[in-house]
């Protein structure tokens, strides 16, 4: 069994306890709407032309994160949601791998996981979720216009699914983590669940360590 997944495996446990206090929060009236259903995700392509625009949300410190702070060094955005049961803390688990896997390089770049559910992921919840993977990783959240304003932007498929039988909704989404150069240019993509190296050596790229 590959370090790989013995790290996501960890990570995973810790996001199920995460899970577990929000379904609780969920029962007893502590969300409005409820929390997200166990359903898959979805990965859509890429529209094409320009990726990217001006936005200003808010990281699960309350500091202001706007499209400015995605210059002067290489960035990775994924785009997702703290209820989301298997790509996202897939994804994050990765991404706190890589960072590990680049060493002092992993400092020059910057990463963001933007909410697609601002309803439910307030800065506190992406707060607690966030403490499973590597500290580095910002989590970026705002209001629905700004978070639909970013979707539209960076070309992000984002979908609610209505649960089943009473059962709280999901999010269908976009799952590859996009890569930025120092200009804040779309460069490329790491696709979901990509060949590690593979992955490895896009960011390697993308930081000048390769």
């Amino acid at each position: 069994m590959t370090r790989l997944r013995w790290i996501r495996y960890g990570i995973w446990a810790v996001v199920a306890v995460i899970a577990v206090g929000l379904v609780t929060a969920w029962a007893t009236g502590g969300f409005n709407g409820g929390v997200a259903a166990l359903g898959n995700a979805t990965s859509t392509a890429l529209g094409s032309g320009e990726i990217g625009g001006p936005f200003t949300l808010t990281d699960q410190h309350g500091a202001t994160v706007t499209d400015a702070d995605l210059k002067g060094h290489p960035s990775a955005l994924f785009f997702g949601y703290t209820f989301c049961p298997d790509v996202c803390p897939t994804t994050l688990a990765d991404i706190t791998v890589w960072l590990q896997d680049l060493g002092p390089s992993a400092d020059k770049l910057k990463v963001y996981f933007v909410t697609v559910d601002p309803e439910r992921d307030s800065q506190q919840k992406m707060g607690e979720y966030l403490r499973a993977f590597d500290p580095r990783i910002l989590g970026l959240t705002g209001p629905r216009p700004a978070i639909d304003q970013i979707l539209k932007d960076y070309r992000v498929y984002s979908r609610k699914v209505d649960g089943v039988n009473g059962a709280p909704y999901t999010m269908d989404h976009t799952a590859a983590v996009y890569l930025l150069d120092a200009n804040a240019q779309f460069t490329g993509t790491i696709d979901y669940e990509e060949n590690p190296d593979t992955a490895l050596a896009k960011l390697k790229r993308l930081v000048g360590a390769a």
